[in-house]
């Protein structure tokens, strides 16, 4: 069980006299998903931990749309529709490269300032580590039209669609379950960031996004229409 294992780490770094956890979380426009209670019930036991804390409350990855569109490229190219349960809502995203460099600099400065005698100046803080670009279905499908070639529309699928299909891939029930419950997230329109703490703290431009999708639906092999001629 997860708070069994957060709660056994929590005192076992008590015990051990560590001055200061780094904890990755969830964001804060992720508190109506599943994956949310075992983060905030987490943050909260590190709160009342005699220890230093700074939370790291990482956006949704964009390596999830990525996945999507690599998924999607067949299909949307032997049909033009890339088909999936983002309804008419967008999700804010970041590239897990761009969660792993702010985490190294809040790590390395930590260590820094605790090394030199003080408190990090990270203590105490929770940042929002939200994405600065917004992805919804007709954006995939924008970028796969692009990577093959050819006019590619979005078309919604339901909830209960989706559970079958995720459920007929062989995924296990909890993962179902959180997948659908992102995506009833996403529909409900309250995925979208409102703010960030993510460009204060990455010591670079973010990742394009865009670019990472257009790359997964060429990794995927369907890098124009014409690739397709042969199947």
């Amino acid at each position: 069980m997860v708070l069994a294992r957060h709660d056994a780490v929590v005192a076992a770094a008590t015990a051990a006299g560590v001055r200061h956890v780094v904890y990755t979380s969830l964001a804060g426009s992720g508190d109506l998903m599943t994956i949310a209670l075992p983060h905030r019930w987490t943050e909260t036991r590190l709160a009342s931990a005699p220890l230093d804390v700074t939370i790291l409350r990482n956006g949704l990855y964009a390596e999830v749309p990525v996945g999507l569109a690599a998924a999607g490229a067949a299909a949307a190219a032997e049909t033009g529709f890339y088909t999936a349960a983002f309804g008419n809502g967008r999700v804010s995203v970041v590239a897990r490269e761009d969660l792993a460099d702010v985490a190294v600099r809040v790590a390395a400065e930590t260590s820094r300032d605790l090394t030199a005698g003080g408190r990090s100046r990270h203590a105490g803080k929770v940042y929002e580590l939200e994405g600065v670009t917004t992805i919804g279905g007709s954006d995939i499908a924008a970028v796969l039209a692009e990577s093959l070639n050819r006019p590619v529309s979005y078309r919604s699928m339901s909830l209960f669609d989706t559970r079958i299909a995720l459920q007929d891939i062989g995924m296990e029930p909890y993962q179902v379950t959180n997948a659908v419950s992102l995506f009833a997230n996403i529909g409900a329109g309250v995925l979208e960031a409102s703010r960030t703490d993510l460009l204060e703290l990455l010591p670079a431009e973010p990742r394009d996004v865009r670019a990472l999708l257009a790359a997964a639906a060429q990794t995927a092999g369907y890098q124009s229409i014409s690739i397709n001629t042969t199947r």
